[in-house]
């Protein structure tokens, strides 16, 4: 067994780790490297209840020092700057390299950029603490915010302004908003639903630079020639996993910590969260999930087969929701703009429906638009399905 374990990343999956070690009954040295600056938080609320104001950033924080105290944790405020896996060591910007027996690695994910203008004030990204303080400073005073990208984060954060009564453009080069999540029948919902808040959508056009007056954001050039006047942008382009820090590690990055099915990507290295590539025998595929409900069951996976051996696949039903406006959308298994869909409760143009997802004829995913009673029978159909037989690919 173990008696030195390190989990490296202070976010949802990395603290999930550290529990689910101390509840499974791991009595040895535990260290949660966080180099993230401030405390930790849960990012979900961050593009809505904190950007509006209804809740203090204090309210999101992940877990408080004494939570970390009781568990015995030993939290190290450094940044990951490498791994010696020949010679189980962490190595640190700051301090001496760490020891360990084990290693979960949950780094999660960093924001994508675009190739210019993020020197300017009043262009953002949103991942951390920091990063919603700053938006929501630049937003009392904006006019128009314009949103680079209509993903789950592009289009949560225009709603939230938008319900702030601010000016939202959405500028994405896809036809639809969540269209490569969700397919083209309910991002034509998300699409209407935004257009009859006052949210202009600009789709099927991309940016091509930004104005400037005295290092200040004032408009947002478009590949067709127009131009948006804007004092504040948010670009919310998806995000790549963070692994630069493990180039030279020898693990194989190629999207994301490509672990097995137990997450184990080295021995005595397992990897959970954003940042983890496996492949998930319930649909016979491999896959990286960003989303929060994953992390936090695969930070406690990676934790428990660590500890006691590769015992349990991790063959979860994705889940994932988001709010917008008064619209709740909850899914669970795989969807897709590839996927055929199947309304089969309400209508897409009335107040709650729920859609089927299927791939090759074989259910793989139900969503819910404001309807999550009729989607919990689904939700056990899903569940219930047997695993595809070795070799076949959903």
């Amino acid at each position: 067994m173990s008696d030195n374990i390190v989990v490296v990343g202070g976010g949802a999956a990395g603290i999930s780790a550290v529990e689910a070690l101390r509840r499974e009954g791991f009595t040895g040295r535990l260290a949660l490297v966080a180099g993230e600056p401030g405390p930790p938080v849960d990012r979900p609320p961050l593009s809505k209840q904190v950007l509006s104001g209804q809740w203090p950033l204090e309210r999101a924080r992940l877990r408080a020092d004494a939570d970390f105290e009781a568990l015995d944790v030993a939290v190290v405020r450094d940044r990951a700057t490498g791994l010696d896996p020949d010679g189980r060591r962490l190595l640190l910007e700051d301090a001496d390299p760490l020891p360990y027996d084990g290693l979960v690695v949950a780094t999660g994910v960093t924001p994508l950029r675009l190739p210019f203008g993020h020197d300017l004030a009043g262009v953002h990204v949103l991942r951390g603490a920091q990063d919603v303080a700053g938006l929501r400073e630049s937003l009392a005073t904006a006019r128009h915010l314009v949103v680079v990208g209509a993903g789950f984060l592009g289009t949560e954060v225009a709603a939230t302004a938008a319900g702030l009564g601010h000016r939202v453009t959405v500028v994405d080069l896809l036809p639809l908003p969540l269209v490569a999540q969700l397919g083209e029948t309910v991002a034509g919902r998300v699409a209407q639903l935004h257009r009859d808040r006052g949210v202009e959508l600009r789709t099927g056009v991309g940016v091509s630079g930004f104005v400037a007056s005295d290092g200040r954001v004032s408009g947002v050039a478009l590949t067709d020639g127009t131009v948006l006047e804007a004092e504040c942008v948010l670009v919310a382009i998806g995000s790549r996993p963070a692994v630069d820090w493990l180039r030279s590690s020898g693990l194989d990055l190629a999207d994301g910590v490509v672990c097995d099915r137990f997450c184990r990507a080295a021995p005595g290295v397992y990897a959970a969260g954003d940042v983890a590539s496996w492949p998930n025998p319930r649909f016979g595929r491999r896959m990286r999930v960003e989303h929060r409900g994953n992390a936090g069951e695969q930070g406690q996976a990676a934790a428990v087969n660590l500890l006691h051996g590769d015992t349990t696949p991790f063959s979860p039903l994705p889940y994932f929701w988001t709010d917008q406006y008064d619209v709740k959308i909850q899914a669970y298994g795989l969807l897709g703009a590839d996927a055929e869909v199947e309304v089969v409760d309400g209508s897409p143009e009335g107040s709650a429906f729920v859609a089927l997802y299927r791939v090759g004829g074989r259910l793989t995913g139900a969503l819910a638009w404001n309807a999550f009673k009729p989607l919990r029978r689904y939700r056990g159909e899903l569940a219930a399905l047997p695993f595809p037989t070795e070799g076949a690919v959903v």
